[in-house]
C-alpha cells in the first residue's frame, strides 16, 4: 500500500475474515486501518523501513481454513518448492502486477498494489476464497478508469 489506505481498498476488504499484506505496508498506520476491518498478516517489503518494520516478519505462513499459506514480498526461487512444504498458496507483492495462476497444485496471487498508482498498472488487491471445495482467488480492480492487463 506504500503508506495509502485506499478507502476503496477498505471497501473491498470488509466483510473479508483476514486480510494478508505482502509488503511495502510504507507506516504502521496502514497495519492499523487494515486491522479495523479484519486480523492482519504482513511481510516486510523492500520499501519497508524503521523499527516498526524490523518487527515484521520476511515470510509468514498462515493456515486459513485447513489450507496453508506462505506470505513473501519477493518470490524466492525456493519457493519452487512449495508443494512439498505442503503449501497450497503463495502470495507475493513487490511487482504490483496483479497474478493468479496455479502450478504443479499451487496456487500463486500477486493482489497488485492498492497504494499509490505504480508505473501503468491498475490498481488492485486480491481476495481469497477457501471453502471446502478449495481454494481460488480473483483480482479486484479498485480504479475502474483502468483495465486489468493495461500497462
Amino acid at each position: 500500500m506504500h503508506g495509502l489506505v485506499r478507502p476503496e481498498a477498505l471497501a473491498a476488504l470488509a466483510g473479508v475474515s483476514r486480510i494478508v499484506h505482502a509488503g511495502d505496508v510504507g507506516a504502521p498506520a496502514v497495519l492499523r486501518a487494515l486491522a479495523r476491518v479484519a486480523p492482519v498478516t504482513a511481510v516486510r517489503g523492500n520499501n519497508d523501513r524503521g523499527a516498526w518494520a524490523a518487527r515484521l516478519p520476511v515470510t509468514a505462513r498462515v493456515d486459513v481454513g485447513g489450507r496453508r499459506l506462505l506470505v513473501v514480498h519477493e518470490r524466492p526461487h525456493r519457493m519452487a518448492r512449495a508443494p512439498a512444504a505442503g503449501i497450497d498458496v503463495v502470495v507475493t507483492g513487490h511487482s504490483h502486477r496483479p497474478l493468479v495462476e496455479r502450478r504443479d497444485g499451487v496456487l500463486f496471487v500477486n493482489p497488485g498494489s492498492a497504494g499509490p498508482r505504480r508505473f501503468a498498472l491498475p490498481v488492485t488487491i486480491a481476495r481469497l476464497v477457501v471453502s471446502g471445495d478449495g481454494i481460488d482467488a480473483t483480482i479486484v480492480l479498485l480504479d475502474p478508469r483502468l483495465r486489468l492487463g493495461s500497462g
